[in-house]
């Protein structure tokens, strides 16, 4: 029997590339955290905010910040995820990373750059689905404007959760609640979605939004606009089990294969 799994979301402001800044203001956060918690979930770029000076800001997998999230990880004895921009062969990742509690580690790379922000010219495209096993869940981590594109995210009998983080900002949030929600709803799944807040160098405002959604599409737990703050759900496997065998919505699902 696969146990529940308690995850903490940090819903936080970011400084504008300053790395040790946010790293700081983050441990704060983690430190806060009182009771034992399986996963923390960072936003994205969580070091940078969303840069794409990547080149001055790019650090390697055994750089300080990938560093602090192993500390962080043996510490609390949680896994916990983010993502940070990384540099590798000569290339560019928008990178999600994934620390086990003992340290180890897997990665995602984004598949979806970001390209009316010119992310797509900085950063190398991700093309790989990694699921991620962890106490017994299948976990599907992903990547802001990843949301918005649903053949990459469509259960294939391989995840119990989906989990975004993000730095989507105010104008487009009613699309970021619409499709957080609907990831949930069409998978069957959890979906999970933490976003940043504040207003970064660019002028682009951030107020939040993330959210827990359950396997049919109802608010488990949810942050107030612009709260900067900690927010702990449990998710429930046999709940999960229990819905997709009482409605059987994906067997009828259309069957296809992802060209890349």
């Amino acid at each position: 029997m696969v146990e529940d799994l308690k995850i903490a979301l940090i819903q936080t402001d970011l400084v504008w590339e300053q790395p040790q800044a946010n790293i700081s203001a983050l441990t704060q956060h983690i430190e806060a955290i009182r009771e034992a918690v399986d996963l923390i979930v960072l936003p994205e770029m969580f070091s940078t905010g969303f840069t794409m000076n990547a080149q001055a800001q790019a650090e390697t997998m055994d750089g300080p910040t990938v560093t602090w999230m192993q500390n962080q990880a043996l510490s609390k004895q949680t896994a916990i995820l983010g993502s940070l921009v990384i540099t590798e062969n000569e290339q560019y990742f928008n990178r999600l990373v994934f620390v086990y509690p003992n340290g180890e580690i897997t990665t995602y790379d984004k598949r979806h750059t970001f390209t009316l922000a010119g992310e797509d010219k900085v950063y190398t495209t991700g093309e790989t689905r990694v699921i991620t096993y962890y106490k017994g869940w299948r976990l599907f981590p992903l990547i802001c404007y990843d949301l918005r594109f649903p053949v990459w995210s469509r259960f294939q009998d391989d995840y119990d959760v989906l989990l975004y983080v993000a730095n989507w900002p105010k104008p487009r949030i009613q699309a970021w609640d619409t499709l957080l929600r609907a990831r949930a709803i069409e998978n069957m799944s959890f979906s999970i979605g933490v976003n940043r807040v504040g207003t970064d160098a660019k002028g682009h405002e951030y107020v939040g939004h993330s959210a827990v959604y359950n396997p049919l599409g109802e608010v488990m737990s949810s942050f107030l606009p612009k709260e900067n703050g900690i927010r702990i759900v449990v998710l429930h496997h046999n709940e999960l089990v229990a819905v997709r065998e009482q409605f059987k919505f994906l067997d009828d699902r259309d069957a296809f294969n992802l060209l890349m």
